[in-house]
């Protein structure tokens, strides 16, 4: 069985990410979705929300499992037997940043290979950090997030 990891912030999930996933689940047994935890950054949705919003975004799916995990990402890979790490890029700075970090990753542990997975084109725009800016006064975010999310977006802009 070959397990692939997708590990994120998903703050909130996107259709950007929700894409990355579908396209992931035909080409690996398993794709499980990490929610990172890291304490140095703040989220406008904690732990549980972002699991939640996920696990629900992903039930069509059979083969994708969704994870909390607080550690480093290659430590999870060894922990679940996943030799593959996936990460999707939108554009050149975005394939800096993560070539880097596979780098990285490669050097803590050799058997894990990062795959880039290359956004199409209706998401190349979609930010999370944009999304949570334009929810937060008020605007649509209906093209960039499913509609649980935008719920969700309006219950935290609403106080």
């Amino acid at each position: 069985m070959t397990i692939a990891v997708f590990p994120g912030s998903f703050d909130p999930p996107t259709f950007g990410h929700l894409n990355i996933i579908e396209r992931s689940c035909k080409l690996f047994d398993r794709v499980d979705v990490v929610i990172a935890v890291n304490p140095d950054k703040k989220y406008l949705f904690n732990d549980k929300e972002r699991f939640d919003m996920l696990c629900k975004l992903t039930e069509r799916f059979e083969n994708v499992k969704v994870q909390i995990w607080s550690g480093l990402i290659v430590d999870y890979c060894k922990k679940v037997g996943a030799k593959v790490l996936l990460r999707g890029i939108r554009n050149s700075m975005d394939f800096a940043y993560e070539f880097d970090l596979s780098l990285l990753n490669h050097s803590i542990n050799s058997e894990i290979e990062t795959l880039f997975i290359p956004t199409e084109q209706k998401y190349f725009l979609i930010r999370s950090s944009s999304i949570k800016e334009v929810a937060r006064y008020d605007g649509d975010v209906s093209a960039m997030v499913p509609e649980i999310v935008c719920r969700e977006l309006k219950k935290k802009f609403s106080v």
